[in-house]
This record gives C-alpha cells, structure tokens and sequence, in this order.
C-alpha cells in the first residue's frame, strides 16, 4: 500500500512538471476608437502671395532700407538708386520747356497780330509739345529711382545690397504676404479623390506650438511623375502673423478621420500569411487559449491595416509574440 501511494505521488508530480507554462504575449482589444486619430501628412507652410520689386531701370543702388523679416507697409520707401544722371536730364528737359514757352509767347503776339505764317505757329507748338514730354519723361525717370513697396507685407529676402548695379526688372527684394498663408502637401493619387475643396482640416505647426483650422484647398491636376503624389494647398488664417514660410506642418484631415474611424483596424505586423497565401491573426479567446483567426484585409494606414471580416471590435488579438503560438496555446498578457 505504501509503495502505491509513493507512485501515485511520483506520477502526480511528474505531470505537474511536464505542464507547460502558459505563453507571454501582447494584445490589443479591437476597436474602431483605436483609429479615431486618422492619417496625418506632413506639409510646408508657403506665404499668400509673394512679390519681386525691382526698378524700371538700370543704375547704380545708392541705399537699401530694409532687411529681410522686416514688416513694410505699401508705399514706404525700400530703396533709392543714384539719380546724378536723372537730376541732370530734369534740368535739361526743364531749360528746353522754358525755352519753348518763351519761344511760343513771343510767337503768339505775332500770331495774333496776322504777321506770322500758320505753318510756322503750328511748329512752334508742336516744339512745346515735344518738351513737355521730354520734361515728364525725366520727371519719371528721377521717380523712377526712389523703390516704394507696392504691397504690404514682410521683406522675405535682399537680393541687391548698396554699391551694386541693378538691372532692369531685376528684383531687389521680395515682399510677402503672410495676412494669410498656404500649407502644401503631397496626397498619394489613391487617396486624392478622398479630399475635396471644402475638405476641414487640423493642421499643427511645432514651431509655434499651436493648432490651426485649415480652410479652402487648391487641389492640383498634375501628379508627380515619380512619387505619383498630388499637391494640395490648405489656406490658413495667420492674422497674428506666427506662421512663416518654411515651417514644418502636420495635417489631418477631419473627414478622412471620421471615416477611418468607422473602420475595424490592427498592426500590420499581426496579420500572418499562411502556406497557401491566406492571411489570419492571432486571437485570445475567453479561456486564454490562442486561435487562428482568417481575415481578409483592405486599405493600410500609416503602421496599421483595415481588416474587413474576421474580426469583431471587442476581440483580442495577439501582436507581439505571436512567433511561439500554436492552435490552443495557453497565453497570459
């Protein structure tokens, strides 16, 4: 009897021994709540509208009165060039309109008295004529070398620094206009046709540390021919002036959230394919034991993929671990 109780026990704890532990792994319950963020894309915010001003003509910069960032208001002077020459050409175009009113007030009186033939007082008007306009040519021209902003906004860049020579329609500084700005970014063609005009859009910008409500979109018509993006661009209030051009933007657009968010997703890495090419994923049932799964799979977002049918929001599944499961596996999370 005693050497009975002794096997027994012998066995009891040799069974014991050989129970295999359950498996560790980590799980996620499904839930649409898991995608309510949505996909988020980089973009670059672009000023309004920016302006190249340059003189109408060719001279020597004499002084440049702004420096780049600085505000500028429409009308205030930026720059002068030298205007030796164009003060010089004034004074002559001015002797020529005095010389030609003396010359048609004495040729009048002869006129007037009958004594002077009319082709010649039709020349002598035509003279007064032909200087005054040599008059307000150089008039324009002295104008002409004093630069004044023709917009209001912020110098973005000097281009031509004092002593140098500016050439005509060549700018000297660009003026933008940041009253309200654009964010550009690049959509994949597959999700394009998702964005609409009056699509609401979030759009954060780190290095103000704010969060802005995106308005109308500009959606281009052209596709990069490598990366087969298209460019859309966001307008964006910026009355108080804290967005410059250049500054890195994360967009999220609200409609494509919403609709993402209605849909049942997981890590791509928890979908495994089977030897004859069908996909499934490791679930937890409610007695801890690990199942497969089949699923069919849709659309990928970011490091997640939508699963159609398989799944349930509420179940759990296995997403890290998964390489030691076999059907039946006991797993503790």
């Amino acid at each position: 009897m005693l050497l009975s109780v002794i096997l027994v026990s012998s066995c009891t704890e040799k069974k014991e021994q050989n129970a295999k532990a359950p498996t560790r792994v980590t799980t996620e319950v499904v839930s649409t709540a898991m995608n309510a963020s949505g996909q988020t894309y980089v973009g670059i915010v672009e000023e309004r509208e920016a302006t190249a001003v340059s003189f109408t003509g060719m001279g020597v910069v004499k002084r440049v009165l702004v420096s780049d960032g600085q505000a500028v208001a429409r009308g205030q002077l930026i720059a002068e060039m030298d205007d030796t020459q164009a003060r010089n050409l004034l004074s002559g175009a001015e002797a020529q309109m005095t010389q030609a009113n003396d010359a048609l007030a004495r040729y009048k009186m002869l006129h007037d008295a009958g004594s002077l033939p009319e082709v010649q007082w039709v020349e002598i008007q035509s003279k007064v004529a032909q200087a005054k306009s040599q008059l307000e040519v150089a008039k324009k021209n002295l104008a002409d070398c004093r630069l004044v902003a023709p917009v209001s906004g912020i110098v973005g860049k000097r281009l031509v620094g004092a002593g140098e020579t500016a050439l005509p329609s060549q700018a000297v500084i660009s003026i933008l206009d940041i009253s309200s700005v654009k964010v550009k970014v690049a959509i994949p063609e597959a999700e394009i046709s998702g964005i609409g005009a009056n699509t609401t859009s979030m759009i954060k910008v780190e290095a103000v540390d704010g969060s802005f409500t995106g308005g109308q979109i500009e959606k281009g018509v052209q596709a990069d021919a490598l990366t087969h993006t298209y460019d859309i661009r966001i307008h964006v209030a910026n009355g108080e002036r804290k967005l410059l051009p250049g500054m890195v933007a994360s967009v999220q657009f609200v409609a494509v959230a919403q609709r993402q968010a209605q849909l049942l997703s997981v890590p791509v890495t928890a979908v495994q394919r089977k030897a004859d090419g069908s996909l499934f994923v490791w679930t937890v049932g409610k007695d801890s034991t690990a199942h497969r799964s089949a699923v069919t799979t849709g659309e990928t977002m970011g490091n997640r993929i939508v699963v159609a049918t398989g799944i349930s929001e509420g179940d759990r599944i296995v997403t890290e671990g998964y390489q030691k499961l076999s059907e039946g596996t006991k797993v503790v999370f």
